[in-house]
C-alpha cells in the first residue's frame, strides 16, 4: 500500500516532478511587467490622497477658527507655513496647530497669509490651492467667503 517514489515508472517520475526554470521565469516577467504599469497609478493614487488630507485638514482648521472666534468673542488669526521640506503647519491663534505632509503646498491667491476670524462670523475672503509635488495629482481648493462660508472644489493650478 506504501509505494515509495522508486518504484515508480521511469515516465511517471519525470512528470510529476514540478516546476520547470522557464515556466518560473517567465511567470516572474510576466509579475514584472504588471507591477511596471500599476507603480506609476499606485503614485498618483498616493499623491491624490495627499492633497484630499491637506485640503480636509485645511478646511476643518478654517472651522474650527470660524467657530472658535465666535465662542470666544474675540479676533482670531489663522496662519499656515508649508515650511519647505519639513511638515507643514496650520495654526490658530494660541488655540490649535495641525500639521499636514511636507510634499503638500498650501497657496492662497490674494496671499492673505495670515488672516483674522472676526466674532461676527466676518473674515477677508480667500481661496487655498492645495497641490502636491507630484503633478500628477489634482489639486483642489478651499474658498472661505467674506461670511467665512467655507467650500472645497477640485481645480486650481498650481
Amino acid at each position: 500500500m506504501n509505494a515509495s517514489a522508486n518504484n515508480l515508472p521511469q515516465q511517471l517520475r519525470m512528470t510529476s516532478s514540478g516546476f520547470t526554470l522557464i515556466e518560473l521565469m517567465v511567470t516572474i516577467a510576466v509579475l514584472a511587467i504588471i507591477v511596471s504599469i500599476a507603480a506609476p497609478n499606485i503614485s498618483n493614487q498616493l499623491a491624490n490622497q495627499r492633497v484630499k488630507s491637506t485640503t480636509a485638514t485645511l478646511a476643518n482648521a478654517l472651522k474650527e477658527a470660524k467657530v472658535e472666534s465666535i465662542i470666544r468673542r474675540q479676533n482670531l488669526t489663522f496662519t499656515y507655513n508649508n515650511n519647505g521640506t519639513n511638515t507643514g503647519s496650520i495654526s490658530i491663534a494660541n488655540i490649535s496647530s495641525h500639521s499636514y505632509s511636507a510634499k503638500s503646498t498650501i497657496t492662497d491667491s490674494e496671499s492673505k497669509n495670515p488672516i483674522t476670524f472676526e466674532p461676527s462670523k466676518r473674515v477677508e475672503s480667500t481661496t487655498y490651492t492645495i497641490c502636491d509635488e507630484n503633478a500628477a495629482a489634482t489639486p483642489r481648493q478651499v474658498s472661505i467667503s467674506k461670511l467665512a462660508n467655507i467650500s472645497i472644489k477640485s481645480g486650481g493650478a498650481c
